[in-house]
């Protein structure tokens, strides 16, 4: 049986979680989605995100990735924009 839509959920962070106003997202992807996509997505949602683009690092199951790796079902994919030391 051949899956067209998966499901992940995406842990929220900085930057991204004070957009959406949550720790974390529940969403679905076409199957062989990158992760990548899960930040473009946001940055259609809110366009202010897009200085994060090139600067976000990608973690699935607590692990880093490269922003081509394809998620899978039930993922946990985490994005991690730069935090500022203080």
């Amino acid at each position: 049986m051949s899956q067209s839509v998966i499901t992940i959920t995406v842990k929220l962070f900085a930057a991204y979680q004070e957009a959406y106003g949550l720790t974390e997202l529940v969403l679905e992807f076409p199957y062989g989605t990158p992760v990548k996509a899960v930040c473009d997505r946001f940055i259609t949602e809110h366009p202010e995100l897009s200085k994060w683009r090139d600067l976000t690092r990608f973690g699935i199951n607590l692990t880093f990735v490269e922003p081509d790796t394809i998620l899978n079902e039930g993922d946990e994919v985490v994005l991690i924009p730069p935090v500022s030391g203080g």
